[in-house]
């Protein structure tokens, strides 16, 4: 029954292709197969422009209105270039986390290797942008201002872990709460099941109702989870606007 609760987060092969000139082979997994319908869906959510919006529409006008608000009170003026990435990022993941809640999908946010290869390519991304424009000045995030001289060497070795830190816990905090909510709903819904089958079908309605109030929340952990992910990138973002 351990293992059973586990299955869910099973990466399965679903396409291999040989490559002739090595042992290399190209998978295309359970995992890449959401991950492209996620951009899809995406991508289709982004085409409508009515200009009496539907319920889709003014629902991404909504979204869209959010995440402008969130670069512009972080990033200022000079932000507004992160502002279409952000917004891709935000339904990116809010996208698969959703799709997640279905029965029997897949979903790669619960993988702490797909989060972790997000967050890191994000801290990597930023700390190009950041030598780039700032050059070797963009090191002085590392040692904060009127600091005593003594302290520095200390300061510099925290700072540096600090800094490096960012790129596990944005993805470890995702992978966590994804991952949580889905072990926790498969356990209730195993629980519910087995009273079900030996006849207490009065004892199995609070399972029931309780699984009801989880999808709930499952639902708006998804969408606040996306949102964090988002928020945090921003924030990190503006040490490439302003050093601090």
């Amino acid at each position: 029954m351990f293992a059973a609760y586990f299955d869910q987060f099973n990466v399965i092969k679903l396409i291999t292709i040989q490559v002739f000139l090595g042992d290399w082979s190209v998978t295309f997994t359970n995992s890449s197969m959401m991950m492209v319908l996620a951009v899809i869906i995406s991508w289709s959510f982004l085409e409508w422009n009515k200009l009496i919006p539907n319920r889709w529409q003014f629902l991404i006008e909504f979204i869209y209105i959010n995440i402008h608000s969130v670069v512009k009170d972080n990033l200022g003026k000079l932000g507004q270039k992160f502002f279409p990435f952000v917004l891709c990022l935000f339904l990116f993941i809010a996208t698969l986390n959703i799709l997640g809640l279905f029965p029997y999908v897949f979903v790669p946010t619960a993988q702490i290797v797909i989060t972790l290869g997000i967050s890191v390519s994000i801290i990597i991304a930023v700390t190009l942008l950041g030598l780039l424009t700032f050059r070797l000045n963009f090191l002085s995030i590392l040692m904060p201002g009127g600091v005593p001289l003594v302290l520095a060497p200390f300061l510099v070795v925290i700072e540096t872990v600090s800094y490096l830190i960012r790129a596990i816990s944005l993805g470890v905090r995702l992978a966590a709460n994804i991952s949580a909510g889905h072990l926790l709903f498969a356990i209730l819904s195993g629980f519910a099941f087995n009273m079900l089958s030996s006849g207490m079908i009065i004892l199995s309605i609070v399972p029931m109702l309780i699984m009801v109030f989880i999808t709930l929340l499952e639902i708006m952990v998804a969408i606040i989870q996306a949102y964090v992910f988002c928020l945090l990138t921003t924030i990190y973002l503006g040490d490439t606007i302003a050093l601090h």
